[in-house]
């Protein structure tokens, strides 16, 4: 990001007084801590500043008090100077249909982001938003509090897979010593998102991984969760993200596809990969989009069609990356 870029996005912020910061649909660690974090630096400037999610949160972030301050639902446009979106790749994508006239401020880590703001900042690079978000902080001449510390590094523990991603740099490993430095806490970061499972959702995850299959290669993992599982838990779709790591573990397994039934016809599928498997190459095939180890996309039809084409053509997908390669 240049320092003119950097600068411009400060100015705007100074300039204005009323703000909403707004973050994807079906939103993530990383848009929600990240949105936590630039509130708190806007605070710091004396703003008025509002968060809204148009979807809920998924668990367990609805149960931590810091996210109480995300308002679910729609921005309402009076009064307000800017709008901030954090990983849309375009205005739908927020699910804000009342902002299109408002100045916008564009931040994303996503390469297929269309530069949709009156400015648009777009890293590929960056681990997270967080990650870049981090780099506001001198130009809006504030300092790194603990809390914004703790903020900005929980975005990027949840980005990475907790440093697992292929996405994790040099850079990654520098901000989050700054981070550490000012106050957050890796221990408590790491308990707090990944030693936080309800008894459900672990019993939802027996029955989800019940159905693993592999294809004869033994590279490409396939997981199912219907819909009437999941409501027999209490759980939403987003709550259960997390099967795919425990299967993309699997000794030889390059991609995971999961199944997801949203409703009678509809599959919502999460790609999971590690290698040189790009799940965003194979998402944009069928319509969707992501990061290199982590990307999706919705399919309508039978399931046990579905079931038959989608890993089949994944599997020719990844062929082809891989002749492309060598």
């Amino acid at each position: 990001m240049s320092q003119a870029t950097k600068a411009n996005i400060a100015r705007t912020i100074t300039n204005s007084s009323h703000i909403a910061i707004t973050i994807h649909l079906r939103p993530d660690g990383d848009a929600i801590y990240t949105s936590l974090a630039l509130a708190a630096m806007l605070d710091l400037l004396g703003k008025k500043v509002q968060i809204v999610s148009h979807d809920p949160l998924p668990y367990p972030f609805y149960e931590f008090p810091e996210t109480a301050r995300i308002k679910i639902g729609k921005i309402e446009p009076e009064g307000l100077d800017l709008v901030i979106l954090l990983e849309c790749a375009d205005i739908p994508r927020s699910g804000q249909t009342k902002i299109g006239p408002l100045p916008k401020i564009n931040i994303d880590h996503h390469y297929s982001n269309s530069p949709f703001g009156d400015i648009n900042w777009i890293d590929p690079s960056a681990s997270a938003v967080g990650e870049m978000a981090y780099e506001l902080i001198e130009p809006l001449g504030i300092s790194l509090t603990s809390e914004i510390a703790t903020y900005l590094y929980s975005a990027i523990f949840s980005d990475t897979g907790s440093f697992q991603f292929s996405n994790t740099s040099s850079q990654t490993f520098y901000v989050c010593h700054k981070l550490v430095e000012a106050g957050a806490s890796p221990n408590a970061v790491a308990e707090k998102l990944l030693n936080n499972n309800s008894p459900s959702k672990i019993q939802l995850l027996g029955r989800i991984l019940s159905t693993l299959k592999l294809n004869e290669a033994g590279n490409i993992a396939i997981i199912t969760m219907l819909g009437k599982d999941r409501e027999e838990f209490g759980l939403k779709e987003v709550d259960i993200e997390d099967a795919t790591t425990l299967v993309r573990s699997i000794k030889g397994v390059e991609m995971v596809i999961f199944f997801k039934e949203i409703s009678p016809g509809e599959f919502r599928i999460s790609l999971r990969s590690k290698g040189q498997a790009n799940s965003a190459l194979v998402a944009e095939r069928f319509g969707g989009g992501g990061h290199v180890n982590a990307a999706g996309f919705t399919v309508y039809g039978e399931l046990e069609e579905l079931y038959n084409r989608i890993p089949a053509e994944v599997e020719r997908i990844l062929n082809d990356q891989v002749r492309q390669q060598s």
